[in-house]
Formats: structure tokens, sequence, C-alpha cells
């Protein structure tokens, strides 16, 4: 994947001049869209979108101060006016491509490679597993993105659930992992960025068509699925384990992402205060 990701960038530098869709960048690389987009923001914490925007700014500033009109450079990096080159300049740089040329002022923005820096030591155990299709049955609203710490909107909707809601989830019940999971997706930035909402649900796993009304219902086909088991203070391990999943493990691993969501489930610890053993889902898919 290292190779792929400096591969990536390369593809970047000889096409900032053109306008490319960010897929023609996985389709060279030979890996998905999503996975070179997870993987790149677990290591940048940028979008791959907002790398390729500063690269095409930095290299703009150069150009102006080699002499080139704002004009020359405006069209010569894909922008339809002058205007729009100019406001977007601006929102870049804190001035326009003009007062940057006339000052000759250059705000840079280099571009990236990647190397591996061999850190810590410690290991990450986990299974492949081959499952068959099924749904998730639960409750669910938008919640705001949050990366780190307890998400208070996830709270209140657990403490939603109504018994009629926890008795149909226990009846459906039927597939492993036998346990209370949380799932995320449709979130507003493919889980890019913590900004936006996604719709998060409480659930469990069934196979079962009987399901009634008054339990939501998200179809899963049939796949592979990496699991994280973790143990220790919650939620920090659980959070720390799955940036470690994308910035470590898919680094080295036989496999890439396959859809922008996970589920995992928490059973608390009785006898230490926020302490607990969680699982991580991830589904994957081997590489070609």
């Amino acid at each position: 994947m290292l190779k792929k990701l400096n591969e990536a960038m390369d593809y970047i530098e000889e096409h900032l001049e053109e306008d490319f869709s960010l897929d023609k960048i996985a389709e060279y690389v030979h890996v998905s869209d999503l996975h070179l987009r997870k993987i790149f923001f677990a290591l940048t914490n940028m979008s791959l979108n907002d790398y390729v925007k500063n690269r095409r700014m930095s290299k703009a500033n150069q150009e102006l101060l080699r002499g080139k009109s704002v004009t020359e450079v405006a069209y010569q990096y894909g922008y339809q006016s002058v205007d729009g080159f100019s406001r977007a300049f601006k929102k870049w740089s804190g001035m326009l491509p003009s007062e940057a040329a006339k000052l000759q002022k250059c705000k840079t923005f280099q571009k990236l490679s990647f190397v591996v820096t061999i850190k810590g030591g410690n290991m990450m155990e986990y299974k492949i597993i081959e499952k068959e299709a099924f749904c998730f049955a639960g409750v669910s609203k938008r919640v705001p993105m949050q990366f780190e710490g307890v998400n208070l909107e996830i709270v209140k909707l657990a403490q939603s659930i109504t018994e009629q809601q926890r008795k149909e989830m226990h009846r459906v019940q039927n597939i492993d992992p036998h346990e209370i999971v949380n799932v995320s997706y449709e979130s507003d930035t493919d889980f890019l960025e913590e900004k936006g909402e996604l719709t998060h649900m409480i659930g469990v796993l069934t196979t079962r068509e009987d399901v009634s009304d008054c339990l939501e219902k998200i179809p899963v086909p049939a796949g592979t699925w990496a699991v994280f088991p973790n143990e220790g203070p919650f939620p920090f391990t659980m959070q720390d384990t799955m940036a470690r999943i994308y910035s470590e493990w898919f680094m080295t691993a036989d496999y890439e992402l396959t859809k922008p969501f996970s589920f995992s489930f928490t059973k608390m610890d009785g006898e230490r205060k926020d302490y607990a053993y969680s699982e991580i889902w991830i589904p994957v898919k081997k590489r070609g």
C-alpha cells in the first residue's frame, strides 16, 4: 500500500494542470477509490480532494512569482474565470493573486511522500470471517460526526429505545455476534472528515424476514469481515484501535475496504470503571 500511495502522489503531480476526477487516481494505482481516500485521510488527517487543491494553489503561486499573469495561471490550473481563481487563491493564501505577484510572496504546500516508520511494537489481534447476507435491525437517528470521546447524541438514542423495541431486537437476533451492535453509515463526508452528520443505528444482526415495523432494517450482502477485538479504557481503546486499523493494519494487510461503514459492540466491565471489551467489524475484500 505504501508504494501505491506514492504512485498516487506522482500521478497527481503529473496531472495538476488537468481536470481529473479523484477516482482516476485510484484506478491508476489499482485500488478502490473508497480505500485510497480512507487510508490517505487516516495518515494525513486531510481529504485527498483538499490535498489536490493545496498542491494546485502552491504551484499556481510559484507561477505567479515567475512572472506569469493572473489570467494565464487561472486558465493553466483549470479555472473558468479569473474571478473564480482569485477568490479561491485568496481563500487559500489570504491575499489576491495580483498581490502575491506584486509583493513576491509565496505560500507553499509540498508534495507528500510516504515512508515506513517503525514504532511501538504493539500487535493488533484480528480474524477474518466470511459472513452470509443479513440485516441490521434496530433504531437509528442522524447524529453529529465525532471521532473522539462519548457522542452524547448516541447516548440519547440508546435512552430512547422502548421496551417493545428491545423485545423485538431480542426476538429476531439470530446470528453472530449475538450482541447489541452500533453501526454508523450515510456519513456526509464518507467518514473522511469530522464534520457534518451520519446515521447511527443501535440494533442486532438477523436473517429473519418477520422483523416488526417498530425496527428499521438495513440489508447487508454476504461478504468478508476483518474483526478486531480490543480491551481497555472506554471509549479511548476502541477509538484508538479504529485509527490504527486504517493507519497501520491496512498498510500491510492483503485486504482493502469495501464499504464506508463498520459496526462494533462493547461489553462494559462491571468491576472496573470505564473499562470494556469491544470488537470492531470492518467489511473487506482480498486485494486483486
